[in-house]
C-alpha cells in the first residue's frame, strides 16, 4: 500500500489546531506528554503501522548493520514516537519560538555556501526527504541575522493537494505569518516550472521531497536500488529541479542531542560532459546515496510509515 492510499491520520486540520492549542495554552511539555500517549495508543492498536514498521526497520538494519535499527518492538516504538515528537516541534517552528541556537550544520561550509547564496539573491532549489524534520529549516531561513537585506527569501513549498489544503487552512486560523508559498505536486507542468524558475532568479527557495510518491504522479516514476532493495521515486522532483537551471541541494534535518538538529547538506555538481538525460539520472542517483547516508545516522528517524519496498 502506498502513502497516498493511507487514509490521512498525522496531520490533520484539527488535529493541527488541537496541538497549536494546547502547545499555546499548555506549553511545549503538555504537548509532548500528549505525543508520547497519542503516539502509543496508535503503535498499540494499528497492526498496519507496526507491520510497516518492522518491515521498514528490517530493511534498514539489514544494511546499516546498525543496532538502533533491529526491528526490536522498543525501536518500532520509538520510530513512531521520535515521529510524533517531531510534530510538535514544527509547533515550535510555527510559532516562530523554536531557538535558532537549536539548529547546527553537520558541516560549517555548508552553511556558510547557503548564507552566500541567499545574500547574493541566488536563487536555491533543495530537494529535502521525510527522514529527519525538515520543517526546523524554517528558523534558519527565516532569521534576520542570517541576511543583509532587510528581508528573508520567499520559501516555495511543493506538497500534495490535500497537504496544501491543511497547511494553508492551518496557517490562515492561527493568524501566522506567512512567508511561503505552496504548490500541489499533482499540478505540476511546464508553467510550474517557468513559474518557479522566475522566482529563483529574484532570489527564492523551493523545497520539494524527492523520496515519496504522489497519487497524480504515480506513473512518472523511476525504480532504483535503495538500501539494497528495489523503492519507486518520483522523477518529477529531479525533473523539475533540472528544467529550473538553479543550484540544488540535497538537505535533511536530523534531530540530535539535547533537543537539537544537526543539517545535512549535499550539493549536486552537474556534469557538463553528460547528456541531460545523463545529469538527471545523475541526480537521482546522488540524491539515493544521500538518503542511504543520513539513515545510517538516525534509522529511527526514517518516517515512511507505508510499504515503500516491492
Amino acid at each position: 500500500m502506498k502513502w497516498y492510499q493511507q487514509k490521512e491520520k498525522a496531520a490533520g486540520e484539527k488535529r493541527l489546531l488541537f496541538s497549536w492549542h494546547v502547545y499555546k495554552i499548555f506549553g511545549k511539555k503538555a504537548l509532548q506528554l500528549i505525543a508520547v500517549v497519542v503516539s502509543l495508543c496508535t503503535f498499540v492498536f494499528s497492526k498496519q503501522l507496526r507491520t510497516y514498521t518492522r518491515k521498514n526497520l528490517s530493511i534498514i538494519f539489514e544494511y546499516t548493520k546498525n543496532k538502533d535499527a533491529k526491528p526490536t518492538i522498543i525501536n518500532m516504538y520509538k520510530n513512531v514516537l521520535n515521529y510524533a515528537l517531531s510534530l510538535v516541534d514544527k509547533m515550535e517552528t510555527c510559532a516562530r519560538t523554536f531557538d535558532i541556537k537549536k539548529l547546527n550544520f553537520a558541516e560549517e561550509t555548508d552553511k556558510e555556501e547557503l548564507l552566500k547564496q541567499m545574500n547574493e539573491k541566488k536563487g536555491i532549489f533543495f530537494i529535502c526527504t521525510h527522514i529527519g524534520n525538515i520543517e526546523v529549516l524554517r528558523t534558519f531561513i527565516s532569521n534576520p541575522e542570517n541576511y543583509i537585506w532587510p528581508m528573508n527569501p520567499h520559501a516555495n513549498i511543493f506538497l500534495s493537494k490535500s497537504q496544501c489544503k491543511i497547511f494553508n487552512n492551518f496557517l490562515s486560523k492561527i493568524s501566522a505569518k506567512v512567508d511561503s508559498s505552496t504548490y500541489p505536486v499533482e499540478d505540476i507542468d511546464m508553467s510550474t516550472a517557468v513559474e518557479i524558475q522566475e522566482k529563483l532568479e529574484h532570489g527564492d527557495i523551493v523545497f520539494i521531497a524527492g523520496d515519496r510518491v504522489s497519487a497524480g504522479s504515480s506513473v512518472i516514476t523511476f525504480k532504483t536500488d535503495f538500501l539494497n532493495r528495489q523503492a519507486e521515486f518520483p522523477s518529477g522532483t529531479f525533473k523539475l529541479a533540472q528544467l529550473t537551471q538553479a543550484p540544488v541541494y540535497f538537505i535533511a534535518a536530523l534531530k540530535a542531542k539535547k533537543d537539537t538538529y544537526k543539517i545535512y547538506v549535499k550539493k549536486f555538481e552537474q556534469n557538463n560532459s553528460l547528456t541531460k538525460k545523463q545529469n538527471l539520472s545523475k541526480m537521482q542517483d546522488e540524491y539515493i546515496k544521500f538518503l542511504e547516508e543520513i539513515i545510517k545516522i538516525a534509522p529511527l528517524q526514517f518516517y515512511h510509515f507505508y510499504d515503500m519496498f516491492d
